[in-house]
């Protein structure tokens, strides 16, 4: 197979038509540092698509598990409970408190943390579950949350993935006490980098803004409740600036536009791709009835690593760009070094070596889902082909 002339990228930005002139107008309010017009207006759409009761713009998703760790007061020694397949911003906020990550395998049908493997894990020491909504799709939140309250531990959300996802009507990043969002740029809705943290015990606000702003009531002192502001807490500098906000919310306001270009893309390769599932070639993704996804990602299983290194190599050498996702975190240098590994996690394994990821975004042409589908369906007729011919000629030497 030849090199094709049309590039189809993993990943391309999207941009709704609104955002420069969005910053513009930051620039004409003299206001580029953070916490201006337009992330108020982010805020007050986060906490209203969400229901959370405060919602704040971080730098990052991984600024926002930082401040969540922050928040729940994670000390040295300290466990916590996570799936294994997920980036490492979810163990890195808790390992930096000098908490250890505690691993857990994953559900083989929908890549998140397996409910029936989390007491195994927990001892003396836990003190959280960070549950990952993977590819948009929710936790079993409902056996997690009374897991949790049976055990007395805090449920964090790391709903990177996840945003305007639902699970029984409840939007992700509003059941856990905190939730972590992420609007890097190849999420739903993006300013580049960016993220967000939902604090859904209002115990926990007043200090969420004072960690999010260097650990000073600077927040009280803009709304005049005090003479000056002062350093009163730990914290760090997470906030983005205006000119990040003004970009997001020009997405937010195109919110609904996005997420029903994507659920159209995330839709035609579900059917596109029926035939080979129902052949035994792949497994598509499941989506379990009680879950409502944002088309976040669309992924195929195959069989084994060979044949997931096989099938990327031939996408690639037709122009189109598939990845893979996650080494676990246990098996990686830092995973073995500063985490455990609750149970085997040989899902988790298996997930990681089969899994491709095919391009997705706003805007991708219908065509270029075809011919990707299309492209897909020749590699396992040519892989067939070519087995059904081994098969013979050992028939023949027989």
């Amino acid at each position: 197979m030849t090199k094709s002339d049309c590039h189809i990228p993993f990943n391309k930005p999207y941009a709704s038509g609104g955002e420069l002139a969005n910053i513009a107008q930051a620039l004409a309010n003299n206001h580029l540092s953070g916490d201006g017009l337009f992330s108020a207006k982010c805020h007050s759409w986060l906490e209203e698509k969400i229901n959370t009761p405060r919602a704040l713009l971080t730098h990052s998703g991984t600024a926002a598990l930082e401040m969540a760790a922050l928040l729940l007061n994670i000390n040295p020694g300290d466990e916590v409970i996570m799936p294994s397949f997920t980036f490492v911003s979810t163990a890195n906020a808790f390992a930096l408190r000098g908490a250890i990550p505690v691993f857990v395998d994953i559900d083989a049908l929908t890549m998140n943390i397996a409910p029936s493997l989390i007491e195994a894990a927990i001892t003396a020491k836990t003190v959280a579950i960070v549950v990952v909504h993977y590819a948009g799709v929710s936790c079993d939140m409902d056996k997690i949350m009374e897991i949790a309250a049976h055990h007395k531990l805090h449920v964090i959300e790391d709903a990177a993935h996840a945003v305007l996802s639902s699970y029984k009507g409840r939007m992700l990043g509003s059941i856990g006490i905190l939730g972590a969002l992420s609007f890097h740029e190849t999420k739903n809705l993006s300013c580049g980098e960016g993220g967000a943290i939902t604090i859904n015990d209002p115990a926990l606000i007043e200090r969420s803004e004072v960690i999010r702003e260097k650990g000073t009531n600077r927040k009280q002192f803009f709304r005049g409740m005090v003479d000056k502001y002062s350093w009163i807490d730990i914290g760090s500098s997470f906030l983005p600036s205006e000119l990040e906000a003004a970009f997001l919310w020009a997405q937010m306001e195109s919110a609904a536009t996005i997420q029903e270009n994507r659920l159209a893309s995330w839709n035609a390769y579900d059917q596109g791709f029926n035939d080979l599932e129902q052949q035994g070639h792949i497994r598509r993704p499941v989506v379990p009835a009680d879950c409502g996804h944002n088309a976040h990602l669309y992924y195929l299983l195959v069989d084994n690593l060979d044949e997931r290194k096989a099938l990327q190599s031939y996408m690639q050498e037709a122009g189109i760009d598939c990845l893979p996702h996650y080494v676990p975190l246990h098996s990686s240098a830092a995973g073995r070094k500063l985490g455990r590994s609750s149970g085997s996690l040989e899902v988790t394994d298996k997930i990681s070596d089969t899994l491709l990821r095919m391009p997705l975004w706003v805007d991708l042409p219908a065509a270029s889902i075809d011919t990707i589908c299309q492209t897909v369906t020749q590699f396992f007729q040519a892989n067939s082909q070519a087995c059904s011919s081994s098969a013979k000629k050992l028939q023949a030497v027989d």
